[in-house]
This record gives structure tokens, C-alpha cells and sequence, in this order.
């Protein structure tokens, strides 16, 4: 006979924090300095004019001005052309 009653063992219990990433400002939105506009793992997004890139990919902006969103065209080391996205901020 078991002195104890037998019980299950835990699996699947952990979960993870929300990381919260995404893009935080949208096109045409104004911006300060030091403003986060995306919050991404790996480049998805390219910094372009008066965008910095943080240690963990982050865009933020380095002037005050509006947001702007467009894309293009880079070819790889491959040879392949690829449409990116890159984000501008327009100065005021």
C-alpha cells in the first residue's frame, strides 16, 4: 500500500512573458528623439534617414519629424532581389 496518494507530474506549466514587439509608431505619425518606432528580432525593418538601430534591432528615431514607411529593392549576396521595408523619419 502507497503512504501517499501518487500524484501527476507538471508538464507544460511554464510559460514565457509577452515580449511586446511590433511597430509602435505608423506612417505619418510624429516622432521625438529617442522615440521607438518598431521593436522587432533580426532586421525585418531597415533604419533609413534619421533612424538608429538599438542593440536588440529596435528603430528609434534621432529627430523630430513624421514617420515614413517604404520599401526596396536590395539584391543579396546570392544575386537575388528582394523587396525590403525601411523606415524614415521626415524632419519637421
Amino acid at each position: 500500500m502507497a503512504s501517499t496518494k501518487a500524484g501527476g507530474s507538471a508538464k507544460n506549466l511554464n510559460d514565457s512573458n509577452p515580449k511586446f514587439l511590433g511597430v509602435k509608431l505608423s506612417d505619418g505619425q510624429a516622432a521625438r528623439p529617442g522615440m521607438i518606432i518598431v521593436r522587432q528580432r533580426g532586421t525585418k525593418i531597415e533604419a533609413g534617414k534619421n533612424v538608429k538601430v538599438g542593440h536588440d534591432h529596435t528603430l528609434y528615431s534621432m529627430v523630430v519629424g513624421k514617420v515614413s514607411f517604404r520599401s526596396r529593392r536590395k539584391t543579396n549576396f546570392d544575386g537575388r532581389v528582394v523587396q525590403k521595408k525601411v523606415v524614415d523619419v521626415v524632419p519637421a
